[in-house]
């Protein structure tokens, strides 16, 4: 009877103990936020928003591009149409051809938001993208104003590519905890 009772006590504090670590996660005020837009990787036309500015002395015979250097102030949208979708903000930073035998880049950019409920905020996405995967992963390491202390990952999935332009357009998934 005795057991039976110190038995009760234990599961009882221990069932208050994981409340509380509930309570407190929650009392930080901690959010998750998903975000769902449109990368723009615009390489042709009068306007290119992607800018190759490095590459090895091998680059260009390389099947992969590798060591190819990359800068981009991409345009992010609401919908997949770039001229009829409504803009969001830009992505701005680098992406390297890292891959020496499969076609993967490092990416490191900043979704800055210009426009809607995010407006002057920026999330920081770094990692792998290997392009032709179904659906990449990359983390999210940071951001500003609303999204400061963000930390989370961001999953791309290929929209359109046009092979003869090189132009891409890109989904991404955002999730973010801030």
């Amino acid at each position: 009877m005795a057991a039976t009772a110190a038995l009760l006590a234990i599961l009882v504090l221990a069932g208050t103990a994981t409340h509380s670590e509930a309570a407190s996660s929650s009392a930080t005020g901690e959010k998750t936020t998903h975000i769902k837009l449109y990368w723009h990787d615009v390489v042709s036309g009068p306007s290119p928003t992607v800018v190759q500015v490095a590459q090895a002395a091998t680059t260009n015979a390389s099947k992969t591009g590798f060591g190819g250097v990359v800068v981009i102030d991409d345009p992010l949208t609401e919908g997949p149409a770039l001229n009829s979708s409504r803009l969001l903000g830009r992505a701005q930073g680098t992406y390297i051809s890292a891959g020496k035998d499969d076609v993967s880049l490092f990416m490191s950019m900043n979704f800055v938001f210009t426009a809607g409920r995010y407006n002057g905020s920026t999330v920081a996405i770094m990692g792998r993208n290997a392009v032709f995967s179904a659906v990449r992963e990359m983390a999210v390491v940071g951001g500003t104003g609303v999204f400061r202390w963000a930390r989370g990952y961001a999953q791309a999935r290929t929209h359109t590519f046009d092979l003869k332009t090189g132009d891409a357009t890109v989904e991404y998934n955002v999730f973010i905890k801030h």
